[in-house]
């Protein structure tokens, strides 16, 4: 008997890792090293975390042995309550928080907890591909509104409004971006929350990056606007505390709970069934928040990551026939290629010979949901040399693609 994978995988697809990753490490291990921009993972590019919360993770070692509560030791999410208190979000307590190992496995409890077959929920295009993976993965199915690269990668309200259907359960806001790098202004978001205010939606809002912003750029968190919205908000240590590794994330519930008692008990099932988030990475949480060990500096227009995103942005518009609209937050910039100059018909493969050429990585842009082979998406996190050096490759290799 051949034993075949569950028929819900052929329409999950997460190709941030996956089989380009493979062929990398292939010709990593044959002696060709590979300049990787695909995973937005601080560490790799030397950024660090603080070291007081490394040594707080050590020295409650000893009392991590055993599992901890489902949702997570209280301080912990004590911390992240007060955190979203001081972002403006009212009636947040510690049984409102959800500790988890890493957002990604938040997002799966919370669309698994919500759908049922055929529910909808509107995700972002592009998006990032896990929330299309977690809604289909809990048999409900991801509806993409487009985002207008004309209007700085913003959600086209009217595409969204259409898309509204009475299967409609939630609707998914990543604010910052990713892999637009767009930051959400009050006016946009505002109008997004009336659209789930008006048609009784859940909001998920992806945050992860909501300390890595750039320029005049304000992030205003989605469940500060709406107290009267439910909301679910996620974010975690993987991006602006710089701690991919240990996999410590959460979600916050705000906003009227008397009608979402069923679902929310849907949650602690979950939070139960998987016991409890991984322990010792729970107690990095409340020194990294309560000590805003967070990235600000590197955000500063003489920070490390504002010059790279910088220059990278430069460098991409610089290539004859590339277009990129200028990241105002998170760590990637998502390109375009002009079609009239390359008339790329599979993405995939042309980030597949990119890679081959000159020994690039980066991810296709139909890999976030985005419909048109004709972006893809690379990080800013490399240091300025690496960056040139990367970017300089991809222009190279455009140079004779298109001829």
């Amino acid at each position: 008997m051949e034993f075949k994978k569950s028929g819900r995988l052929t329409r999950v697809g997460y190709e941030i890792r996956g089989p380009m990753l493979e062929h990398a490490d292939a010709l990593e291990t044959a002696g060709n090293p590979v300049m990787r921009l695909n995973t937005g993972d601080p560490a790799m590019f030397g950024l660090r975390a603080a070291d007081n919360v490394l040594q707080d993770v050590i020295a409650h070692l000893p009392e991590s042995q055993g599992y901890s509560a489902p949702q997570g030791i209280v301080p912990a999410r004590l911390s992240v309550a007060d955190y979203y208190a001081r972002r403006g979000v009212p009636d947040v307590t510690a049984d409102d928080v959800y500790l988890g190992n890493g957002v990604s496995e938040l997002i799966c409890m919370a669309t698994q907890a919500l759908l049922d077959d055929g529910d909808e929920v509107l995700i972002p295009a592009p998006d990032f591909p896990l929330w299309t993976a977690a809604t289909t993965l809990a048999s409900g199915k991801a509806v993409h509104y487009l985002c207008d690269e004309e209007s700085d990668w913003y959600p086209d309200l009217a595409d969204m409004t259409a898309k509204v259907t009475d299967r409609t359960r939630a609707v998914v806001l990543i604010n910052p971006n990713n892999p637009t790098g767009a930051v959400y202004p009050r006016d946009v978001l505002e109008a997004v929350l009336d659209l789930a205010r008006r048609h009784h939606l859940i909001v998920f809002a992806d945050e992860i990056y909501d300390r890595i912003v750039y320029d005049d750029a304000l992030h205003h968190c989605a469940a500060a606007i709406a107290p009267d919205v439910l909301c679910l908000t996620f974010s975690g240590l993987s991006k602006a505390y710089r701690l991919a590794g240990l996999r410590s994330g959460w979600l916050a519930i705000s906003g009227p709970k008397q009608h979402a008692k069923d679902y929310l008990a849907g949650l602690s099932l979950l939070a139960a069934v998987r016991l409890c988030p991984n322990v010792p990475a729970q107690h990095a949480i409340r020194i990294a928040l309560d000590a805003d060990h967070s990235i600000d500096d590197l955000v500063l227009p003489a920070g490390r990551l504002a010059e790279q995103r910088d220059l990278a942005w430069e460098l991409l518009n610089a290539i004859p026939g590339v277009s990129c609209v200028k990241p105002k937050g998170a760590l990637y910039a998502f390109p375009r290629l002009e079609p009239t100059v390359y008339p790329v018909e599979d993405d995939g493969q042309l980030a597949f010979d990119l890679l081959r050429e000159e020994k690039v990585l980066v991810v296709r842009g139909t890999g976030f949901n985005w419909p048109r082979p004709d972006h893809f998406r690379l990080l800013t996190l490399p240091g300025a040399d690496d960056l040139t050096t990367a970017i300089t490759r991809i222009g190279h290799f455009l140079g004779r693609y298109h001829k």
